[in-house]
């Protein structure tokens, strides 16, 4: 429900509609209409922009019942009939917002999937060696070392050729050019359009796991 009051006795997580809308990969008027339709809680400043609880936005992607191919959520990680075996996935991603939003989506599409998060490139190097992913997600904007340089650092590592990777970025295809170099035949993300590319893509990874 929307409320105009400031709630200051509480401690959630607001974001505005801008934000809103690059975490889902909507247009802002859409993330408008959500919360004009009661989908999304929200409060108005004394200026008139919302701000929305960042729960409400979670509650709202768990409560998808079909993900961005049209398949069931149970359903979307099985190959053939075949039981999944489990899969390690490390993140490596400074934004906790995207953290949660990724945490999420593997929660409720790949249950046999176990997630790792690192929050920088170096904590992401030390991870890297210590799980031995299945599958990396990687931004490519990092402190402590940039997400291309740790790229090309795992690229030299021998145990980099048994793990698929996927690079999340901000950036547009302008501002990649200068990281060419090591995206070079990687798939990439945007993060507006994580929710409707990131459940289809590593379904499809997951798959060649699975026959591999």
């Amino acid at each position: 429900m929307t409320s105009s009051q400031d709630p200051s006795n509480q401690t959630p997580e607001y974001l505005s509609t801008i934000e809103v809308a690059q975490m889902l990969g909507l247009a802002v008027r859409s993330v408008q209409l959500m919360v004009d339709r009661g989908e999304l809680e929200a409060w108005r400043t004394s200026g008139g922009h919302r701000r929305i609880v960042h729960e409400s936005v979670m509650r709202w992607l768990a409560s998808r019942q079909r993900d961005p191919m049209g398949n069931s959520s149970q359903t979307s990680h099985t190959h053939a009939g075949t039981k999944p075996k489990e899969c390690k996935i490390l993140l490596i991603e400074d934004s906790a917002h995207f953290q949660n939003l990724v945490a999420l989506l593997i929660k409720q599409h790949f249950p046999n999937a176990s997630l790792h998060l690192a929050s920088d490139g170096i904590s992401g190097l030390t991870k890297f060696g210590q799980i031995q992913p299945d599958f990396l997600l990687v931004d490519i904007l990092l402190p402590g070392i940039d997400g291309a340089a740790l790229i090309s650092t795992l690229k030299s590592d021998p145990q980099f050729a048994r793990c698929k990777l996927i690079i999340v970025t901000g950036l547009n295809k302008g501002q990649l050019l200068p990281y060419e170099f090591a995206l070079k035949g990687l798939p990439v993300i945007h993060k507006t359009n994580l929710v409707n590319e990131l459940v289809p893509l590593l379904n499809t990874q997951i798959v060649q796991h699975l026959s591999t």
